[in-house]
């Protein structure tokens, strides 16, 4: 019972990744605000609220509480009753997973600017705005977590998810500054970039040997295999973790890195374009990051 007493809000909580947090959550001993607008992977369509009454069903089928929000995370308004929820129902709040996200993949020269806009506006401004209504709460009880979904795709690189991409490594940059800023009160923040097959992995192509291959991998990691690190993370257990981006593949946990200079040249009188193209260059382009994708550097099989 590692969340005992405390009450947890998990957004896009109606399936997959979420509804795993959220039950394992609610299971550890937290209360749990139960948040999903009820829409398409692409964002179409939200205002059922089937979704996350499931979980919610779940939780309580265990013996847990919980309440139903499906409120949108993508403006400020909404997200301040998605925490006005938790209060509503449980007097207070000590956790903010901000796991809602969309997926509107397309090759950069072609991606629409709505298409750009709806990305950001869920997974980086809604991340923003949920935590930004947690955080005068988490502020005067002097404690309170934080875990932000960040992405492979952001902190390595993918095809075709410009916005995705976009957001995620953003979000890697907001949680920094919220564990930064918020130290001194107690609270902590730290990102998970999860590996699950979900509906945000089923847009996957799989038409060669090598893609298929890739996504018979995918589907054998489960994303019930991510909650236990967001429990860990949420709980007391964690108080002096934070600023940190985890990833959670299988049985596998990972610790990132975060960029920091990796090599430096300096120069008497200071550098001229060809100075950069004689000298600097040869130099530092031995410590050039690959021009690699997470499948890549992820090569292997999950374990």
């Amino acid at each position: 019972m590692m969340l005992q007493d405390k009450v947890a809000v998990v957004t896009g909580a109606g399936g997959g990744i979420g509804r795993e947090i959220a039950c394992a959550m609610a299971a550890a001993g937290a209360r749990v605000v139960v948040n999903d607008v009820g829409a398409s992977l692409s964002g179409a369509g939200a205002g059922s609220a089937a979704p996350g009454a499931q979980t919610v069903a779940l939780i309580e089928a265990a013996g847990g509480a919980a309440a139903l929000s499906t409120d949108s995370v993508a403006s400020w308004e909404s997200a301040q009753r998605i925490v006005a929820c938790a209060l509503d129902h449980f007097g207070r709040i000590d956790i903010v997973v901000n796991n809602a996200g969309i997926l509107r993949d397309q090759i950069f020269h072609k991606m629409a600017p709505e298409d750009w806009l709806s990305v950001v506006d869920v997974h980086l401004n809604g991340s923003f705005f949920v935590a930004r209504a947690a955080a005068p709460y988490f502020r005067a009880q002097q404690s309170g977590a934080y875990v932000h979904m960040t992405s492979t795709s952001g902190l390595i690189g993918n095809f075709g998810q410009a916005n995705y991409a976009a957001a995620k490594l953003g979000i890697a940059g907001l949680s920094k500054s919220i564990a930064l800023d918020m130290h001194r009160f107690g609270v902590r923040s730290n990102c998970i970039a999860p590996f699950a097959w979900s509906r945000m992995t089923e847009a996957i192509p799989a038409e060669t040997p090598e893609q298929q291959a890739r996504v018979e991998n995918l589907r054998r990691m489960t994303p019930e295999k991510n909650a236990p690190l967001a429990v860990f993370l949420t709980s007391d257990r964690a108080r002096d973790v934070t600023g940190q981006i985890f990833g959670s593949r299988g049985n596998e946990l990972f610790l990132f890195s975060q960029p920091r200079p990796v090599r430096s040249v300096h120069r008497d009188g200071g550098w001229t374009p060809e100075a950069i193209a004689d000298q600097a260059l040869p130099a530092l382009s031995a410590q050039f990051v690959p021009h690699d994708r997470s499948e890549d550097v992820f090569s292997w099989d999950p374990l």
